[in-house]
């Protein structure tokens, strides 16, 4: 073996200065075609989901015909057995199809040489050579293969690790763009509407604790804007180029909480086909938002508590300690002290994400803001739709001030945009608009004589919600979004409304009956 020590080391070197084992590929091949002679190489990625290889890197190989393709369970199950052995497969074409089913691609002729890659006990690919000359692969050959096999699997886990984390910046930064044409500004860092009056103490917040690695913990109704204060922590932080990551902790179904946040490994339960990153992992190096942190299951709660502590996790069904360096903010619109005391809420929990509390508040707190976010979201609307800009006018605006805003700025957002739409154009309807509000006052309470007793008349609150988001379904025909959905009606984000559902026990097809009867 000490006579691979050159080869090796050389190999390990293009293997650690490159990001993607296609721009090592060429150097790698001159490095083994020094030892081994050959006409072609290719290196196979693994992928469980198709029950297939795919070509990761490959020299000497037409593009066009580098895939093998699909094999069935039974094969690829032979195929991962083989990838654990470490033995190579050495001989003339059709022998190794034979012997090793889909791993070869079509129209691959010649003598080959292969071995399996494996990256912590798990099937990775293969690393496959190929020569038209008989003869060209002895025994000689398949000690330095075995040699190679650990350098080339690391390569190929960075390679994919790295498109993975490419994927994940590529989807946050269409995020970023999403949410920047929904605020109709250019840049997060733009000035927030009301930050010099209704917001200048959550403002101050802001800037006192970004640079801090504490976390945050957002207060606010629902409407309210916490993502946009918890973005503006983010990009006041030390680590804006890092990734912002939000995850609606009401929205995710209770079995797969874990998976989702913490990750899980191949075969940790049914269904899971191949490793997952949780949401911490690939948040690593920024911030993580966890809107509705009240919705957490208490198993994930002690979880959560162990990685703010000291950063520290395992995936699902894994047994390797993991570390990560990730901002927590945390956001909810329920009274979280208050469910620390019942003990729906661990309370050391609680002590830890509320070393920095933000209160937003509502709407209607702050009616100095509403002129200015009018006229924004009237200018917006106009951009979107196409029509001629329009701004509020006096009346329109005593109006919208008069208003209650239950469902805070994102209500005031539909309204004028409905209101755009009403006028064609031409003028802001924002009288129809409010007259059509998808907000509805509840219906005053019948109250019982004196001498009666309050409890016979008076129904519990769940009761009460229960029967009008079944109302709401009923009437929007058991559409939850869009802009004819109930959430819209209700004036509430609709993962909210489905995690309300959800606790209260509403069944969509089910309310479109009920609600009436």
């Amino acid at each position: 073996m000490e006579h691979f020590i050159p080869v090796l080391l050389e190999i390990w070197r293009q293997c650690a200065t490159r990001h993607r084992i296609d721009e090592a590929v060429a150097e790698i091949a001159e490095v083994i075609h020094r030892r081994i002679p050959f006409d072609r190489l290719l290196i196979l990625q693994l992928d469980t989901d198709r029950a297939c290889f795919h070509a990761a890197a490959r020299v000497g190989w037409p593009l066009l015909a580098a895939e093998p393709p699909p094999v069935s369970g039974a094969g690829i199950d032979s195929l991962l057995r083989w990838c654990l052995t470490g033995q190579t497969l050495r001989g003339a074409a059709l022998e190794v199809s034979a012997e090793a089913p889909g791993l070869l691609p079509p129209n691959w002729t010649g003598e080959t040489l292969a071995i399996g890659l494996v990256s912590d006990g798990e099937p990775l690919g293969a690393l496959i050579l190929g020569a038209q000359s008989v003869g060209t692969f002895t025994l000689d050959h398949e000690p330095l293969m075995r040699a190679l096999r650990e350098p080339i699997a690391v390569s190929l886990r960075n390679d994919q690790q790295w498109r993975e984390l490419t994927s994940l910046r590529e989807a946050a930064e269409a995020d970023r763009r999403s949410l920047l044409t929904r605020l109709g500004r250019q840049d997060i860092t733009d000035t927030l509407i009301g930050a010099g009056s209704g917001l200048k103490e959550v403002m101050r917040g802001v800037e006192l604790v970004a640079r801090s690695k504490a976390p945050v913990l957002i207060l606010g109704e629902t409407g309210s804007g916490k993502e946009v204060v918890a973005r503006a922590v983010h990009a006041g932080s030390d680590r804006p180029k890092g990734p912002f990551l939000r995850v609606n902790c009401g929205a995710i179904p209770v079995e797969l909480v874990d998976s989702e946040l913490f990750g899980h490994e191949r075969g940790s339960f049914t269904g899971a086909t191949g490793r997952r990153l949780g949401w911490f992992e690939r948040a690593d190096g920024g911030t993580l938002f966890l809107d509705e942190i009240g919705e957490l299951t208490p198993a994930a709660q002690v979880r959560l508590l162990r990685i703010l502590q000291d950063g520290t996790f395992e995936r699902v069904g894994g047994q390797q300690e993991l570390h990560v360096d990730v901002r927590v903010i945390a956001a909810t619109h329920r009274d979280l002290q208050a469910m620390a005391g019942d003990g729906r809420f661990r309370e050391d929990l609680w002590y830890r994400i509320n070393v920095f509390p933000i209160r937003l508040p509502a709407l209607r707190e702050r009616p100095q803001d509403i002129p200015a976010m009018a006229s924004h979201f009237a200018l917006r609307a106009a951009e979107r739709l196409g029509l001629t800009p329009r701004l509020p006018t006096p009346e329109d605006l005593d109006r919208l001030i008069d208003y209650p805003w239950p469902g805070n700025v994102r209500e005031l957002a539909a309204v004028i945009e409905r209101a755009a739409i009403l006028g064609g154009g031409r003028r802001l309807e924002i009288a129809r608009a409010l007259g059509a509000s998808p907000v509805t006052p509840a219906p005053a309470l019948d109250l019982p004589p004196a001498s009666a007793s309050a409890s016979a008349t008076i129904e519990p609150l769940d009761v009460i919600n229960r029967h009008h988001i079944e109302k709401a379904i009923a009437h929007t025909l058991g559409r939850i979004e869009g802009p004819f959905g109930a959430a819209r009606l209700l004036g509430i984000n609709p993962d909210t409304l489905r995690g309300r559902m959800r606790k209260l026990g509403i069944d969509r097809k089910g309310a479109r009956y009920r609600a009436d009867g």
